[in-house]
């Protein structure tokens, strides 16, 4: 990553607060971030800490009530809600817990419905799909109807419909929440597979596991950013500090202990 890049999503200071039978909840409180081009990153926290708020306002689902938000160095806040339907059609891919698929189309008609928005050509639609599912390895169930399909079966249906777009960002809500373990590795490595060929990533999960694979992860906790891991700054750490583990257990430095032993 390009440290002195643009950043695709900026945040600084964001907060957003709901108003509920004269409660006030404050779902976000000054969060800032940076998400580069090419990144991996994870969103991390338990439940009702304010990750899938964060991923709504970062997809331009929802709005802050205060605070910074640039998406590809354009400042948003005042964008029209067609302006921001674009930006969101065009630029972000949509990963969703649930799926979100139709039943009463096939996989190729899921995955090509949101490319007949843009008034794209048939011919290139049809492209566009059937290199999404050959991605995720479904294309052999091109035809088949969402019933027809397993829970891991139906989330690589829902990457190819977001990846078939050419997004700038993939955002990914709890992919493997409605998954078993097995479905849910799975769909994990198909992420980070994406991710190596040069897919940008921004992913909410309560699983340490799946936080753990991203380049870095965002700890949130009431809301607020608690803590950045970041995975590249730790390999490069423990890189560091083997030489010295080396060291001292070799046979000319006898007696010497390394450190943190």
């Amino acid at each position: 990553m390009n440290n002195f890049a643009q950043p695709l999503i900026q945040l600084d200071a964001v907060t957003k607060v709901f108003f509920t039978d004269e409660v006030e909840t404050h779902a976000l409180a000054g969060v800032s971030l940076e998400i580069h081009k090419g990144e991996y990153v994870s969103i991390a926290g338990p439940s009702g800490c304010g990750k899938s708020t964060l991923l709504s306002i970062l997809g331009l689902l929802d709005a802050p009530a205060a605070g910074k938000f640039l998406f590809d160095g354009q400042p948003v806040a005042h964008l029209s809600a067609a302006a921001r339907g674009l930006i969101r059609n065009r630029q972000i891919g949509f990963i969703f817990q649930s799926f979100n698929l139709i039943g009463d189309l096939s996989v190729a008609e899921n995955v090509e419905l949101p490319l007949t928005y843009r008034g794209m050509k048939a011919a290139e639609r049809k492209q566009r799909v059937q290199e999404a599912l050959e991605k995720v390895g479904m294309a052999h169930r091109a035809h088949h109807r969402p019933s027809q399909l397993s829970g891991g079966q139906q989330q690589r249906v829902a990457v190819a419909r977001a990846v078939a777009g050419q997004p700038a960002i993939l955002l990914a809500d709890e992919p493997t929440g409605n998954l078993d373990s097995r479905n849910g590795e799975s769909v994990m490595e198909l992420l980070r597979e994406l991710h190596r060929g040069g897919a940008t990533l921004c992913m909410v999960t309560h699983d340490p596991r799946f936080a753990q694979m991203a380049d870095r992860t965002f700890h949130l906790l009431d809301g607020r950013m608690v803590k950045e891991d970041d995975a590249a700054r730790n390999g490069r750490q423990a890189a560091v500090s083997a030489p010295h583990a080396a060291t001292a257990g070799n046979g000319n430095n006898q007696g010497v202990t390394a450190p943190g032993a």
